[in-house]
């Protein structure tokens, strides 16, 4: 089968850009309506998209700032991809979850409960918490540092996919007759002890439909990329031109033999931040319609958090973005990346601020849907992306035009499918499920889980 783009929706209350709620078309209430989500779900099922993706963080915004951003309340989303789960039928549902601040009981225990109510559609968004400000909503007064958060990540994957391995696929057999509810040869009880967590299992669930849940992963510092060549199964990331993207997934993909693993068996898919227009003119105007509305102290709050949870607010806003130390408690890769694009194009703190309102560090795409759709085909044929995460302004709009004009172009090209390829999120990412751990043949070189057990 000829190779095609995977694409993801990333979906945020009333949009990505930091003024969407502000925006006449965007709804300001739209981070706690159900039926603003069920309409985007459907729209981007028609579409074909695979997945949709659901970023999170567990703690608000509390400073004077954030009370003129609309990032302070929303649904959980685990739950609120439970509820669309019943609304859709072949879309993958992605949410994320925090090795940090949760137990891997808990995050086996839901996100196999999620793959079984949807059928086979689920993914986990495994992150390393980078807002520091959640470390006092569970009993800690600092945030974990970024080595121990990777330690700890590792080792929360080893025991969460353990657990998904509780059972074997046919341990449930139900019989009325003789009584026999299970196969007791067929459970398999973890027994796990490390450095991190003591958990004994099994998991009060069934083998999923897929098997296993797909894991999806976001770091591209060296220690996140060695995470995901090891643990992943699709990669979002943050890339500002081809020739970078292109050198992430060279590297990314290099690392994989270390483990035995194949290069399909790993999907990489920059972010990028799409405003779409009859005319290129049209997108431009589009896209200033929202920078007219960031204002400078905004913005600039914005990138001290993409920064790694800087207070940026007592430098002047016309002077040029200040000498940082690396930062512990958010993404080192994304404090280099804003870091360099500062640098590069001489940028004010106003300026930066204000220039990733939109797709916080990720590519901006402005143009019609054929200069869209081209910049994409470059990056996809040219090794930089096995397909994208797809950020728009505004929700619904932005989403509908990317859908009603995009989508049919990447058609047009061969780029993109026209139907379904199968009916779980691994089928249509060409992802193969997993064998159970406790049960497979040893050195098997397709199943990434012997690498984490």
């Amino acid at each position: 089968m000829t190779r095609q783009l995977k694409l993801g929706a990333f979906l945020m209350a009333g949009g990505h850009h930091v003024a969407a709620w502000r925006h006449p078309e965007a709804p300001a209430d739209a981070g706690l309506d159900f039926s603003h989500y069920k309409r985007l779900a459907q729209i981007a099922e028609a579409a074909k998209f695979d997945a949709l993706f659901v970023a999170d963080s567990i703690a608000a915004p509390r400073d004077d700032i954030a009370s003129r951003m609309a990032r302070s309340a929303y649904f959980e989303p685990l739950t609120l991809l439970s509820a669309l789960s019943a609304v859709t039928e072949r879309i993958g549902l992605i949410a994320t979850a925090t090795t940090s601040y949760n137990e891997p009981y808990h995050v086996a225990r839901k996100f196999a409960s999620l793959d079984h109510l949807s059928g086979g559609r689920a993914g986990w968004n495994l992150v390393t918490s980078d807002n520091a400000a959640e470390a006092q909503n569970f009993g800690r007064e600092q945030h974990i540092s970024h080595a121990e958060r990777y330690s700890r990540a590792r080792e929360f994957h080893q025991v969460v996919t353990g657990l998904w391995d509780s059972w074997e696929d046919d341990a449930f057999v139900r019989d009325k007759i003789s009584g026999a509810y299970y196969d007791p040869a067929k459970l398999h009880v973890l027994n796990h002890q490390g450095e991190h967590f003591r958990v004994k299992g099994p998991l009060n669930v069934a083998r999923s439909p897929q098997g296993q849940p797909v894991i999806v992963q976001a770091g591209s510092s060296g220690v996140g990329r060695d995470l995901a060549a090891q643990t992943a199964e699709v990669v979002f990331t943050a890339q500002t031109s081809l020739a970078n993207a292109q050198a992430f997934y060279a590297d990314l993909k290099g690392r994989l033999s270390q483990y035995c693993r194949h290069q399909d068996s790993l999907k990489i898919m920059p972010g990028i931040f799409v405003v779409v227009g009859a005319t290129e003119a049209q997108a431009q105007e589009k896209f200033q319609t929202f920078q007219r509305l960031v204002e400078p102290e905004v913005g600039v709050a914005l990138l001290g958090r993409m920064l790694g949870n800087f207070d940026l607010s007592q430098f002047p806003l016309d002077g040029p973005l200040p000498d940082l130390p690396l930062t512990e408690s958010g993404q080192q890769s994304r404090q280099k990346l804003l870091t360099e694009l500062a640098g590069e194009e001489n940028l004010s703190l106003a300026e930066l601020g204000r220039k990733i309102a939109g797709g916080r560090g990720h590519y901006t795409l402005v143009g019609t849907a054929v200069q869209i759709a081209d910049q994409m085909q470059a990056w996809f044929e040219q090794g930089a992306a096995d397909g994208f995460n797809v950020l728009v302004p505004h929700l619904p709009a932005g989403l509908e035009d990317f859908a009603n004009e995009v989508i049919p172009e990447l058609q047009r090209r061969g780029l993109f499918r026209t139907e379904y390829e199968g009916r779980t999120l691994r089928e249509n990412l060409g992802l193969t499920r997993p064998a159970n751990s406790f049960t497979r043949q040893p050195h098997s070189s397709t199943d990434q889980q012997d690498i984490a057990q």
